[in-house]
């Protein structure tokens, strides 16, 4: 993987780019009468281009990171452990909806095509509600990143709670970050061996637990549990823990940093979310520059006076997750996690200078310090008012096409082949097959009716009584059945030969609610 660093794409790229056109130059030039000193020349720089290749793509470096104490430190931790309490917890949490429908709170079914959320039920004909829900956490994404940055990558992305729950566990295994550098630094040894294979099998046992719960939400947990354990669970079960615990155990405990570097496309979307009003971490340049290691006086007081606040002891560099050094500035690669923040407020306190020379703030105000001026915060502006009115917008549609949901779905097809049949009394019948489906978690009974179409006779192919037209459908279930229209001889005798637009109706005989279909019913023409 390319890891030479963002900051160093400028002057290798065009380095590389200016030596190999020499090289071709040369290449041009180097023939079979070239002078030795040609051949020379593209031999210094083939060699000046290895060394080009060599530092630009260059090989990863560790990053060690230091435990931080602190206020965003703590906020972190209890983040982490609400999340992946909820992610572990939340298949095993029941919801009861009666006696033929899973009691699982969160169930995504595959085999019935329904996804279960609490109280929700949304079928595959209503994935538009999901759609919508996307679109919501998108903006509220968007109102968040506008306000605060990368709020979310510093605390809630998944990929920074499994990284740091990754990374406690090598502190617990191999100690903080000056014993894991000496660890690593150290020959392999029994000692090194264990530690060092202890760290691999929690990561693996981490990511087969990730890797178990997100089966869990394609099928009852006990269940899947039980089939787990004995064996007898289906194929693409199995693979697919295997493909969750394998991408946690890379990503999280191997790729770490990598991810939010060079896999994610948010640190490069973010910038077009913020403006100078957004609060992000940064270090306050005007109040810690310059800077100077601490140095005591005669007196044994340190002298603060022609330098700044910052003593350059890197300790905001050290706990930083990414490796960056934040006092140069707005960076891709900051995931505003603010452990920077803890690390040298700890500084400043023990020093016995003022806090936050790193802390939130906003570009506009540190400008405004700089010009001896005061500018607030202003979170209300035109950006987030924009994602607020957005998400309050689609909210408002989910609401109502929410409210407006039916919970009875009909779907009427007319037989093509043949449009009608003449029976041998006279009569004409029509057929039609009819699709019902039963959104409410109970056992229904609809009466089929038709409008429009006096002295009609209607029934049902396989029913108890046929001429009762009455379809029982069980919970959450699309019955299909075929539906006979029959119209005497009088009554069809009476009517055009033009097609008659009637209503078919179907009616939930318990709550009396109604859903109409409009079909056509077809009868010859009448002789000359």
């Amino acid at each position: 993987m390319c890891c030479g660093g963002m900051n160093a794409i400028g002057p290798p790229a065009m380095a590389a780019e200016g030596s190999n056109i020499v090289a071709t130059v040369l290449d041009r030039r180097s023939d079979p009468k070239a002078s030795p000193g040609v051949e020379i020349a593209r031999h210094d720089v083939e060699a000046v281009n290895r060394k080009v290749d060599r530092e630009f793509y260059a090989k990863r470096q560790p990053i060690y990171p230091k435990r931080a104490h602190g206020k965003f430190r703590i906020v972190k931790w209890v983040v982490m452990a609400a999340t992946l309490a909820i992610y572990y917890a939340l298949p095993w949490l029941r919801w009861s909806r009666g006696p033929d429908l899973p009691d699982q709170a969160v169930l995504l079914d595959m085999v019935n095509n329904r996804f279960f959320f609490l109280f929700l039920e949304i079928w595959p004909q209503e994935f538009y509600y999901v759609t919508g829900l996307l679109v919501l956490a998108a903006l509220a994404l968007f109102l968040a990143t506008a306000l605060a940055g990368r709020v979310w990558c510093g605390y809630a992305c998944p990929q920074t709670v499994w990284t740091d729950l990754m990374i406690a566990i090598e502190r617990f295994w191999q100690g903080d970050r000056n014993a894991r550098i000496r660890l690593d630094n150290e020959p392999w040894g029994a000692v090194k061996i264990v530690k060092k294979g202890m760290t691999h099998v929690s990561w693996l046992v981490v990511g087969l637990l990730t890797g178990g719960a997100l089966v869990f939400y394609f099928r009852d947990a006990p269940t899947l549990a039980r089939e787990l354990m004995s064996g007898t669970a289906p194929t693409i079960a199995y693979l697919f823990l295997g493909i969750f615990a394998a991408t946690t155990y890379l990503l999280g405990g191997i790729a770490r940093e990598q991810v939010c570097i060079y896999m994610c496309p948010w640190p490069r979307i973010q910038g077009a979310m913020t403006d100078s009003h957004t609060l992000l971490v940064g270090y306050k340049r005007e109040r810690g520059e310059p800077r100077g290691s601490v140095r005591k006086g005669a007196d044994g007081q340190i002298d603060w006076s022609n330098r700044g606040d910052c003593i350059d002891c890197k300790a905001c560099v050290v706990v930083c997750p990414t490796g960056i050094d934040i006092r140069d500035g707005s960076q891709l690669e900051c995931i505003q996690c603010a452990l920077c923040v803890d690390a040298c407020n700890d500084i400043m306190e023990r020093i016995g200078r003022p806090r936050e020379l790193i802390g939130y703030d906003t570009v506009a105000r540190t400008d405004a310090v700089g010009r001896g001026q005061h500018e607030p915060f202003r979170p209300i502006r035109a950006r987030t008012l924009l994602y607020a009115g957005l998400f309050g917008f689609v909210a408002t549609i989910m609401l109502v096409a929410w409210s407006n949901r039916t919970l009875l779905d009909v779907n009427v097809l007319p037989d093509r082949v043949p449009p009608y049949v003449m029976l041998s009394d006279g009569s004409v019948r029509n057929s039609y097959t009819v699709k019902i489906l039963n959104k409410l978690q109970e056992r229904r009974t609809f009466h089929i009716s038709v409008r429009d179409l006096p002295g009609a006779h209607l029934s049902v192919l396989g029913a108890t009584d046929a001429a009762m037209a009455e379809v029982a459908v069980a919970t959450d279930e699309l019955r299909e059945v075929r539906l006979f229209v029959t119209l005497p001889p009088r009554e069809s005798r009476a009517l055009t030969a033009a097609p008659q637009n009637v209503t078919l109706v179907v009616t939930d005989q318990s709550s009396g609610r109604q859903s109409a279909r409009h079909i056509v019913f077809l009868i010859p023409a009448p002789k000359p």
